[in-house]
């Protein structure tokens, strides 16, 4: 009688289970990545005129160029209160020396676009002030309208 080994199966490689779980991996981090990026320019996009539009006016106060915030206002207060008024009512207030936009609020209740906008401003002699400033959109564009 011949002896005859015994048939021993070969060891399956884990490779292929490893390089499988790979793709996998990489395409769930990648496709993560590419939402997060979507979504971020999705905020900036809407964000971004609303950002322009504060930041403008805040920056025309610090710079006392009162003309500029004067643009920057909604037609209800440029109807009510003059340039010539709004200028008086601002040389009133204390020199600033810079403003940081800290809070950005927008919502879309029935067609209707509003938001507003906390800005902390710095003082001349140190302290700092937050105001909030409401916003409308009107005929397209952003509008403080104190």
């Amino acid at each position: 009688m011949a002896y005859q080994p015994a048939m021993v199966p070969p060891k399956k490689s884990k490779r292929v289970l490893f390089i499988v779980l790979g793709v996998v991996l990489a395409l769930c981090c990648s496709g993560g990545a590419v939402g997060a990026f979507l979504i971020y320019r999705v905020a900036m996009d809407a964000t971004g005129p609303v950002r322009s539009t504060v930041n403008t006016f805040a920056g025309a106060l610090v710079e006392r160029d009162y003309p500029t915030a004067y643009q920057q206002l909604c037609t209800r207060v440029r109807d009510r209160v003059s340039e010539a008024d709004f200028t008086r009512q601002q040389e009133t207030q204390p020199d600033l020396t810079g403003h940081k936009i800290v809070g950005l609020n927008l919502s879309n209740q029935n067609g209707h676009v509003s938001g507003s906008a906390t800005v902390r401003y710095t003082a001349s002699e140190g302290g700092t002030t937050n105001r909030v400033y409401p916003l409308i959109k009107e005929e397209g564009n952003w509008r403080v309208c104190e």
